[in-house]
């Protein structure tokens, strides 16, 4: 999984550490050995009682965002929740303010968000065609999120994919009209993009951080990753990414009717990291623009 962040899985009934991921020292100021069989609460600050909270309000099928301060210095954190189909609770957790030599934290005050979100919702609503509709959302989701060029893919029947807008930095050449063949996204990728909608990678050359114990107790079964933020990629694509020269990506599906149509897919030719509520937003913007295009289509 990306480093940028640390991950513990909890049991249901009791929230004592099941699993963690083996930067939780760095991240969370405990040790792995540690912190495995002890209660959440074992952390400090207010993070068992939002999970215990949640866990009662929430069916946590899909990840619950949530903010908490965590051990006696009430550190800021950015966290996710959600449940695994065989009953443990996966929590995300990742440093809300920037360690030294950390990357930086990309993140728009909350007004500033409020104000532009407000005129690309109107903007997508206007729209009277795709087109129109693609250059609207490129545009947008580079100004909101700052990476280096943001297009938007359309997949036709045979899943090949065409780049039919884009917004990037002068720079760049252009990839306008380019076609991908379908194999560049395999199956499994696809299945994943419908689960989870929005990934970001913040750094396709950070050492990825192990999980421990390697198998969840006590079923010995591979942790489910498939709705986790922190979830690195695969081998083979981040080679792919490697091979393009972009360094940190942000991808976010475009869906109608249930199947992918296209995808959202920002580049940055250096490490780059939103929190959590730039992540969002960039959700709820591929959202609208997914049922923009169900109107426009139909």
């Amino acid at each position: 999984m990306q480093p940028i962040g640390a991950l513990l899985v909890l049991g249901c009934t009791d929230l004592h550490v099941l699993k963690v991921s083996g930067n939780v020292a760095r991240v969370l100021g405990m040790a792995p050995d540690t912190l495995l069989g002890e209660p959440l609460v074992a952390l400090g600050g207010d993070i068992a009682g939002l999970v215990t909270q949640l866990q009662g309000r929430a069916d946590l099928r899909e990840p619950v965002v949530l903010q908490c301060r965590l051990g006696p210095a009430g550190r800021r954190f950015d966290g996710a929740l959600h449940r695994l189909a065989e009953g443990p609770l996966v929590l995300e957790l990742e440093p809300a303010e920037a360690e030294p030599g950390a990357i930086a934290l990309q993140d728009l005050p909350p007004e500033v968000m409020v104000t532009t979100l407000a005129a690309a919702l109107q903007r997508f609503g206007a729209a009277p065609s795709v087109g129109v509709l693609a250059d609207a959302v490129v545009e947008v989701l580079r100004d909101l999120t700052g990476y280096d060029r943001v297009v938007v893919y359309k997949f036709d029947p045979d899943g090949h994919g065409k780049v039919i807008a884009e917004a990037r930095h002068p720079r760049l050449e252009s990839l306008l009209g380019h076609h991908y063949p379908a194999s560049d996204i395999p199956q499994r990728a696809r299945a994943l993009y419908l689960l989870n909608r929005v990934r970001m990678l913040v750094d396709v050359d950070a050492p990825q951080s192990p999980l421990l114990p390697a198998l969840l107790p006590p079923t010995d079964a591979p942790l489910d990753m498939s709705l986790c933020q922190l979830r690195s990629m695969s081998p083979i694509h981040l080679q792919y990414l490697r091979n393009m020269g972009v360094t940190a990506t942000l991808t976010a599906s475009l869906v109608r009717e249930g199947q992918l149509w296209g995808l959202i897919a920002a580049h940055h030719y250096s490490p780059r990291y939103l929190r959590c509520t730039l992540r969002a937003a960039a959700d709820l913007l591929a959202e609208v623009a997914s049922t923009r295009i169900s109107a426009i289509s139909s």
